[in-house]
């Protein structure tokens, strides 16, 4: 519980979907739940799969083991809460578990960002300086790199919930939307709440520009390297080296980059209609990343048809 001089508040009521009719409360949380499901057995399978696999223990894949804790973890996260409500109509959340999701949602997210950057780092390197590669990019140098990729936002995410956590709240406790998120919370308040956002602003624009100016320039110095090589299978085989990481990457930046400039040029969108597009690129990504690791990727989908083909082997004898 959290007192303040305007009013107390001890829970939030997460609103959801807008609008939604009761009929397709069941629906919805059954969909969600095999989203949920989906994220959490692809990205545990990633997880396993690489770890178990002597022959997969390379910088390159234990990038994709980091990007899929952070979307197993967002989906965990997020989702269990809004299925519940639409499953149990259970629409409370408490005062601090609202400020904890929050934390974890913008942490996470920027977590992500920052590893996009280490895996076009990986790219660079493995195109632009293929025989020195094994020396500069080494699993252990990757671990530091994820390392402080996951240290800067869990550190600074404690001061923007801290900071949230000051402002009296007078307005309601209804969030409009389907988790707890900064800009649902901080409307809430009565007092400061301008220099409160204008503070996670710029620490968003950090997470999401900084890694995204980087993650264009190296593409672009990738593009320009595959552009000078001679031979045209020498070029298709290079750039399919680096087919996975621009689809995970474009599927994170691209709907992000499309909703803030929509925004910014006075294209709006309604409330019900923000929140199933913010839910979409956060949470789809999770689950179609682990199929794009799987067959967008040669040594883990070679290694997949050897364990199929042992299996078949095995089973038949």
């Amino acid at each position: 519980m959290f007192d303040t001089n305007v009013t107390r508040i001890t829970d939030f009521f997460i609103i959801g979907f807008p609008g939604l009719s009761l009929d397709l409360y069941k629906p919805v949380s059954a969909l969600l739940f095999v989203l949920y499901l989906a994220i959490v057995a692809g990205n545990v399978f990633i997880l396993v799969f690489v770890k178990c696999e002597q022959a997969l223990h390379k910088p390159t894949y234990l990038i994709f083991c980091h990007l899929a804790l952070t979307d197993l973890a967002f989906g965990t996260v997020t989702l269990p809460k809004i299925i519940s409500k639409y499953w149990f109509d259970d629409s409370i959340i408490s005062f601090y578990s609202c400020f904890a999701q929050m934390y974890f949602v913008h942490a996470l997210g920027a977590v992500h960002s920052f590893i996009l950057m280490v895996m076009a780092l990986d790219r660079f390197i493995a195109v632009c300086a293929p025989l020195r590669y094994t020396t500069l990019l080494t699993n252990s140098k990757v671990s530091v790199l994820c390392g402080i990729s996951w240290l800067m936002p869990v550190s600074w995410m404690v001061g923007l919930v801290f900071d949230a956590l000051t402002l009296p709240f007078c307005n309601s406790n209804i969030i409009t939307h389907c988790y707890c998120d900064h800009i649902a919370i901080t409307t809430l308040g009565c007092e400061n709440v301008r220099e409160v956002q204008l503070i996670a602003f710029g620490l968003a624009m950090f997470s999401l520009m900084v890694p995204l100016g980087f993650i264009v320039f190296t593409y672009f110095v990738i593009i320009v390297a595959v552009a000078r090589i001679s031979s045209p299978e020498s070029r298709v085989r290079t750039m399919s080296t680096c087919t996975p990481q621009l689809i995970i990457t474009l599927l994170y930046y691209m709907p992000r980059c499309f909703v803030y400039l929509a925004n910014n040029v006075g294209f709006t969108f309604s409330v019900p209609v923000r929140i199933v597009v913010v839910m979409l690129y956060s949470l789809l990504p999770a689950a179609v990343n682990p199929i794009i690791y799987c067959f967008k990727t040669k040594d883990i989908k070679e290694n997949l048809k050897r364990k199929l083909l042992m299996r078949k082997i095995h089973s038949s004898t």
